[in-house]
């Protein structure tokens, strides 16, 4: 388990690093707007659909961040790798594509439909 750790660890600092660079391009975005005389004629200036992207790009990373912190725990309680629907193994290669799944292969398949 310390691989499936270190992995979340590393996915982890890297959801951080955009978390902050999108945080940091929203702010840039909003003070442009705020300068801005005449957004809606300006074809350099950001667009509200811009803004919101950006804001939706947040979120996500946000949510995915409380998966690799719902995963650590999961880690320390010795839940990890066991699916929380049907409680079966969760397979090594679907851990090491996606090291913060709560769901087997069988059981994410089921729920997409």
């Amino acid at each position: 388990m310390t691989d499936a750790l270190a992995r979340i660890a590393t996915e982890r600092a890297e959801a951080v690093e955009r978390l902050e660079a999108m945080r940091r391009e929203l702010a840039s975005m909003v003070e442009a707007a705020d300068t801005a005389t005449d957004d809606e004629h300006d074809p350099e200036g950001v667009t509200a659909f811009e803004r919101a992207q950006t804001r939706s790009l947040i979120d996500a990373t946000e949510r995915r961040l409380t998966e690799f912190d719902r995963a650590e725990a999961r880690l320390a309680a010795g839940t990890y790798a066991r699916c929380e629907r049907c409680g079966g193994p969760i397979g090594a290669e679907r851990l090491e594509a996606r090291p913060a799944t709560t769901l087997c292969l069988e059981c994410a398949a089921t729920r997409r439909r």
